[in-house]
């Protein structure tokens, strides 16, 4: 790696050597790939919970089941902690709206 490409490649991930850059640079990548992933599963999830909601309605029920709801939020901070419920609470309001 040249000295310009190896400082260029530090001070865009914030390394001071190379061996550190290079494995930023590499973690980052794989990051954005599983950042990918994670927005594509959430996009399936909006549509599945659109399936569920038009269902739930359409047969005379509410939009929103509000004891499913706790259960998910029970299920993300079990396996999350606490920021778990916040990512439960964006999770519901991407999938089913504001309530």
């Amino acid at each position: 790696m040249s000295s310009s490409t190896a400082t260029s490649a530090a001070e865009a991930t914030g390394a001071r050597t190379d061996e550190a850059a290079s494995l930023i640079g590499d973690a980052r990548t794989r990051i954005d790939a599983l950042d990918d992933r994670i927005i594509g599963l959430v996009q399936e999830r909006m549509a599945v919970s659109s399936v569920i909601q038009e269902a739930r309605m359409t047969s005379g029920g509410r939009r929103v089941n509000l004891s499913r709801e706790m259960e998910i939020l029970a299920r993300y901070r079990d396996a999350l902690g606490k920021p778990g419920t916040s990512l439960a609470m964006t999770l519901l309001e991407l999938c089913r709206g504001r309530v």
